[in-house]
């Protein structure tokens, strides 16, 4: 539609439909018409068991069983409950103590923390750098507020971080506007399920403080909100550590999601938590992220919030919940790992899977593919670089037969 008859466009490119729930909507038709075993649904950002039902803690169900009346129907303040703001950063920083300065502002999931991030840290027409495979709603949060996604390439051929592309691109855009956000999800990467390794991290923080040796700033934005689902969640944790202390012209901004590791996806609790050196800084991150809060959705779901200070505050359940969701991870972990060995046996390329809810298959005309392989009862997400699988949403049984019907797909259309 080029043209509305009311709304204005304001120079947004408005799809149809949204492609993934689009294209899951396809995939629940075919299963009513067609019976649930032929159909695979690689399209769902959830957690599901082998029969496609949501898995749900039982541990935090029992959590929300405890909340009171006045816990759910009450306001939560605007920037969230002192108890919930301090449990995010626990949650977060596990059992490190961190040495300089965090503020925790409530957010409805991990969105939200993307859309205060951009709005409070970059100008009309600004590039926000991020990874060439993403998460689609990067593009739209940014579209919505008159900025552009600027990417560089994620890999390099043998499927380690490029610090070459991001040094490259990191330069262009502090000569061009100074300041640069970037939106960089790890661990457990949604679309491909990589994660930066530490040394990784190492390199990419000299790159950040070299970027800003004579001029400019950074805004590093962690997408953490597969977190607890990488293969080791505690491990994982240790880049935190290494973010503390940077540079003062580099602010970290972390965001959290209740969303995965509490298996809550529809009540929306999440944190945006800055982390600097200067105290100053932090105050600033305050006092701009309320104020957004204030201009947009106002204040958060205060259950949510409620929910996640009663847990830290009782050790029993912590642990209950820890021990349960260490569970789905195995379940999910088992998943990728089954995807991975049947696409190595069907000489298959995929991106490199470390945990997470996603892996994906880089190939060229995505759509086309997409396409072919809804004939074949297979629905996954075509992107500009390849295709994205949910090992989240899928059995082993049908992982293990995915791989080669994929693989047939692309020789197909790319013949």
């Amino acid at each position: 539609m080029d043209k509305y008859i009311l709304a204005e466009a304001n120079g947004r490119v408005i799809p149809e439909r949204d492609v993934i729930f689009g294209i899951s909507g396809m995939a629940k038709e075919m299963a009513q018409k067609e019976g649930k075993d032929k159909v695979f649904n690689g399209t769902v950002g959830s957690l599901l068991d082998d029969d496609g039902n949501l898995m749900i803690l039982s541990s935090v169900v029992k959590a929300i069983s405890r909340l009171k009346p006045e816990d759910y129907a009450d306001y939560a303040p605007i920037g969230g409950l002192p108890s919930f703001q301090e449990a995010t950063i626990k949650d977060v920083f596990g059992s490190y103590s961190v040495k300089g300065f965090t503020r925790a502002i409530a957010t409805p999931g991990g969105s939200g923390a993307i859309r205060n991030t951009i709005v409070n840290y970059s100008k009309q027409g600004d590039g926000i750098l991020t990874t060439d495979w993403f998460w689609g709603p990067y593009h739209t949060i940014a579209q919505e507020h008159g900025r552009t996604i600027e990417t560089f390439t994620l890999f390099t051929e043998n499927n380690t971080f490029n610090f070459d592309a991001f040094k490259e691109k990191l330069a262009f855009l502090i000569e061009k506007q100074e300041k640069v956000v970037i939106l960089l999800n790890t661990p457990a990467h949604n679309p491909t399920g990589f994660t930066v390794s530490d040394d990784e991290w190492d390199k990419i923080i000299k790159i950040m403080e070299d970027g800003v040796k004579d001029k400019g700033s950074i805004i590093l934005f962690v997408d953490c909100a597969y977190l607890d689902y990488a293969v080791d969640p505690i491990l994982v944790r240790r880049f935190l550590q290494k973010l503390d202390g940077l540079n003062e012209r580099i602010l970290t901004v972390i965001g959290y999601s209740m969303s995965k590791g509490y298996t809550l996806y529809g009540m929306r609790g999440g944190a945006m938590i800055c982390l600097s050196k200067s105290l100053e800084v932090a105050e600033e991150f305050k006092k701009v992220s309320e104020q957004s809060c204030r201009g947009t959705w106002s204040n958060c779901t205060r259950a949510a919030q409620v929910l996640l200070s009663n847990v830290h505050k009782d050790e029993k359940l912590m642990k209950e919940i820890q021990e349960e969701r260490a569970s789905f991870r195995t379940i999910l972990l088992s998943r990728g790992e089954a995807f991975e060995e049947e696409a190595e046996k069907a000489g298959l390329t995929t991106t490199p899977y470390s945990g997470g809810f996603f892996i994906s298959v880089p190939c060229d005309n995505s759509n086309k593919v997409a396409d072919a392989l809804m004939e074949e009862g297979v629905f996954i997400v075509p992107m500009a670089k390849g295709l994205r699988i949910a090992v989240s949403s899928l059995s082993v049984e049908k992982l293990k037969k995915m791989p080669g019907i994929i693989k047939k797909a692309i020789g197909k259309v790319n013949k």
